[in-house]
């Protein structure tokens, strides 16, 4: 069925924009934490800086499959609640919980053998030793960390997404005045730097955590969902919520290595190359974060209505989220494109010769300008697909898409040694790429197959 048939609904459209909203502020609380860090350490030195950013990358990296799954919880409380099973949705976070503890055991194993690559990546002596500090300290709060991915997701599956928002808000306000403090010795405390950093953002994790555990264990929300009588293993949903989320943390983690593995090559053209590529991802974060919280509000409608097999409801969602999607983008593309050359100056330092990386960046914008929509319309299929469980079919049609850009980037910028322009230009047709391929899901149908749904509901 075509896209251009859906049905639009004033009350469906209302409905997702209270959901996303919410994750729109929680993403950018979560961007403004890691702004905040690398900011300070930019005040130290650079080196501190670099190590912030080394560190930070590695760490998530680690984790990033966990990541992954445990977020599938927003899609499985969904099409609990969507089919009538209230009662099921708390046991999603017990069984997201059982996971976590297992992770234990592979997170520490993994973290030993990360700890000792930073030397081997050519950096300075001091520029290793903060790096591996700042990602031993994250990676000690990383079950904490994957314990509020479950349960965040979990509030967003059941629509209570202003939760989310509270939590992490929340824990922005702990993290950036105690970031502060502890970085440059403020208030009777010692000057920690990067050890400070990396402390206020296991405490400010762990107080959001806990903040999330308060709002569980609520009177309404505890008699609403029966949380008590949750804390039990039930195989059916820990199978389930394995057999749809380990390819969505799969995916996750291949995507992550493909996309650094490429702006590591990217970066070999030089300093400005370098440079012009952080400018523009920047900017490029002005429309992800607002539309990961609109995937997000996706993935909870979905789930839900498919759970409640509405497939008419299922079409208003995707109609609403479509139109939200692509009236934002292409204010942003007319932005990127109309304004490229201020936009790239804000990133000016006061004295040097800017005249390449300015260049380069106008030219990188136009590329963004023109590819922003094709992240709107991969977010946004990518969240309908999600939520309708539809998760080995995008890991395999992501994950392929993306390494086969990697191995033509290779060509590109290794063995044929074209110009960073020609590289960008392959990096914006991958985009189109994975947004056709994802369009082309949708309107095909198969994954709204009623024997489908089935198999994705069965437990």
């Amino acid at each position: 069925m075509s896209l251009l048939h859906r049905n639009f609904s004033r009350q469906t459209t209302a409905e997702l924009l209270r959901l996303a909203l919410p994750m729109v502020v929680s993403q950018g609380a979560f961007a403004v934490m890691i702004f905040t860090d690398r900011y300070f350490m930019s005040q130290i030195d650079p080196v501190h800086m670099a190590a912030a950013l080394g560190g930070g990358v590695a760490s998530f990296f680690s984790f990033c499959f966990f990541i992954g799954l445990l977020a599938y919880a927003n899609a499985l409380a969904a099409q609990y609640l969507g089919a009538g099973e209230k009662e099921k949705c708390p046991k999603v976070v017990t069984q997201g919980m059982i996971i976590t503890a297992m992770s234990a055991p592979v997170l520490t194993l993994i973290t030993f053998l990360v700890a000792g690559i930073f030397e081997g990546m050519g950096h300075e002596p001091e520029q290793v030793r903060l790096e591996r500090t700042y990602y031993l300290i994250l990676m000690a709060g990383v079950l904490v960390t994957l314990a509020k991915t479950c349960i965040s997701s979990y509030f967003a599956g059941i629509g209570r997404t202003r939760v989310v928002m509270i939590c992490d808000v929340f824990g922005l306000v702990i993290n950036v005045p105690l970031s502060y403090v502890m970085v440059f010795g403020k208030l009777g405390f010692p000057a920690l730097g990067i050890v400070g950093a990396g402390i206020s953002t296991v405490v400010a994790t762990v107080l959001a955590f806990a903040l999330f555990v308060a709002f569980y264990f609520g009177k309404e929300h505890r008699d609403s969902f029966g949380v008590l009588r949750s804390f039990s293993l039930d195989v059916k949903i820990l199978r389930r919520f394995w057999r749809l989320g380990f390819p969505s943390g799969l995916e996750m983690f291949l995507n992550v290595a493909a996309f650094n593995l490429f702006l590591l090559m990217f970066q070999s053209y030089g300093v400005a190359e370098g440079a012009s590529a952080a400018i523009v991802f920047n900017w490029d974060i002005l429309s992800f974060v607002p539309m990961i919280g609109l995937n997000v509000g996706v993935i909870s409608l979905i789930g839900r209505f498919v759970g409640a097999r509405d497939m008419e409801r299922v079409n208003e969602v995707m109609t609403a989220a479509f139109t939200v999607a692509l009236a934002y983008s292409a204010v942003l593309a007319i932005t990127y494109i109309t304004y490229r050359y201020p936009l790239v100056e804000v990133f000016a330092p006061p004295s040097g010769d800017f005249t390449a990386i300015r260049e380069l960046s106008a030219f990188m914008m136009i590329g963004l300008s023109t590819y922003v929509m094709a992240d709107a319309v991969i977010l946004v299929s990518g969240g309908i697909l999600r939520g309708a469980g539809d998760t080995r079919w995008l890991m395999v049609a992501s994950v392929s898409l993306h390494w086969a850009m990697l191995v033509a980037q290779f060509f590109i910028i290794r063995v044929f040694e074209f110009s960073p322009r020609v590289s960008w230009l392959a990096f914006a047709a991958l985009v189109f790429a994975i947004a056709l391929v994802y369009a082309l899901r949708l309107v095909s149908g198969r994954w709204r197959d009623p024997v489908v749904l089935e198999r994705v509901m069965a437990e």
